[in-house]
């Protein structure tokens, strides 16, 4: 590829598969797995050649001082620890003075132990955990290969992190199933597990064999658009009520950013879409984690430089797409600020007037921004005056009690306790 061809960005993320689809567990509404028919006969298992290219050109191409080196799955950790302490060693020596690199880990949990906990810890990795809620609801998707609990081996794996002082967030998919508990999945997380760090992301699984982003059906397992708006407006509500500041969910964070600055920090609702890439177990680039399929592989870091791979005009294509196909009903809409039609892979579905490319889950988004507004725009505020966003909730509950005390002027009993008329007792007699 000639220079001509592509344009070398400053930063960009590459999520690894170093197992490729390989996985110790078979959840349900996993779309990984099916990767596999893309590699007949493959390993499915990174050699140390591809693993030392990965590390050594992604750190060359970054031109800012911090870089992710991500590793993802299938399930990474049964690469072993041997792997990952040798990724460590070749990143202490490719990495130049002032740079700083990040490992982040994404894993079912199942193999978490006291010698991985003291690896995390001391190479100071970011673990995503994936838990999709209490028990019975865990358990509804996420399972083995012969279908039994992992349950009790996930919980595990958070308290030893906890104990170890392991950095983690919490994965948790919303289904057909937890969406309809939406409190008693947030406060699992909050109250049992203490784990403030929590990522909520939409099942939204197309039927077909090939596991591409083909065909408009959704199977049973993916969330309903509604349900999806209803589950994060609960879990908001309660949010940004008492847990601002103490609780930190990704989507709340990454929406509020477009209030603040105009764009989102979350890759699903920036305009533009291209800056992440996944890459194979064989060094293989593709132009996302969800369109590693023929038409969007970019080439191989084996013959390609990855900063090639990446500016290069296919993939700046890709990420200019994602504006540049949205129908009118979404450039016309007051929340394409906060939205931008979300993820590509969604929008598979038709607007009002019939044109495709509206997002699946267009009807919970718009009905999650409209309801989330106001407090949006009060954090923000706060924010651009050099406050915290966590005064919202004293405001808010100023409000609250207001509205309480207005609701008692309608002659209902007074909230100081006396039993008498609130307009006979503290408020004023009409």
């Amino acid at each position: 590829m000639d220079n001509e061809t592509s344009t070398h960005l400053p930063a960009f993320h590459v999520m690894a598969k170093p197992t490729g689809a390989r996985c110790n567990l078979r959840c349900a509404y996993c779309f990984f797995l099916k990767k596999k028919q893309l590699y007949p006969g493959g390993s499915f298992k990174m050699s140390d050649a591809v693993m030392e290219s990965y590390i050594r050109q992604t750190i060359a191409a970054h031109r800012v001082p911090q870089v992710t080196i991500a590793w993802q799955g299938g399930e990474p950790t049964l690469m072993g620890l041997d792997f990952f302490r040798r990724a460590v060693a070749l990143e202490e020596k490719y990495t130049p003075a002032g740079y700083t690199i990040e490992n982040t880990l994404q894993t079912n949990g199942v193999l978490i132990d006291e010698e991985w906990c003291r690896f995390l810890k001391e190479n100071r990795f970011l673990v995503g955990l994936s838990l999709d809620g209490p028990k019975p609801m865990h358990d509804v998707y996420r399972h083995d290969r012969k279908g039994r609990s992992v349950y009790d081996r996930v919980v595990r794996a958070t308290r030893l992190m906890q104990e170890h002082g392991v950095d983690f967030n919490i994965l948790c998919t919303v289904n057909a199933v937890n969406s309809k508990r939406p409190l008693d999945v947030y406060r699992f997380f909050r109250d049992e597990l203490q784990a403030p760090y929590l990522q909520f992301i939409p099942i939204v699984e197309r039927k077909n064999e090939t596991g591409f982003q083909e065909g408009r059906r959704v199977t049973d397992r993916s969330v309903r658009p509604e349900q999806y708006g209803r589950f994060m407006t609960a879990i908001f509500d309660e949010w940004v009520r008492r847990d601002v500041g103490q609780m930190f969910v990704q989507f709340f964070d990454g929406a509020l950013a477009a209030w603040v600055r105009g764009k989102s920090t979350l890759c699903v609702l920036r305009p533009e879409c291209g800056e992440g890439v996944a890459m194979e177990h064989n060094g293989d680039v593709y132009s996302c984690d969800h369109f590693v399929e023929p038409s969007h592989l970019l080439g191989n870091i084996m013959e390609t430089p990855m900063a090639d791979l990446v500016g290069s005009t296919q993939q700046r294509s890709f990420g200019n797409g994602k504006s540049e196909t949205l129908p009118r009903y979404c450039r016309d809409c007051d929340y394409l600020f906060a939205c931008y039609g979300e993820c590509p892979k969604n929008r598979i579905t038709e607007t009002p007037d019939g044109e495709p490319g509206l997002n699946y889950l267009c009807p919970g988004l718009k009905s999650f921004f409209r309801h989330a507004d106001r407090p949006m725009r009060i954090m923000a505020e706060l924010l651009r005056r050099g406050r915290y966003a966590d005064e919202v909730m004293k405001i808010l509950a100023e409000e609250d009690a207001a509205k309480s005390i207005a609701k008692a002027g309608r002659n209902d009993p007074c909230m100081c306790g006396s039993g008498r008329k609130y307009k006979k007792c503290c408020g004023t007699v009409s």
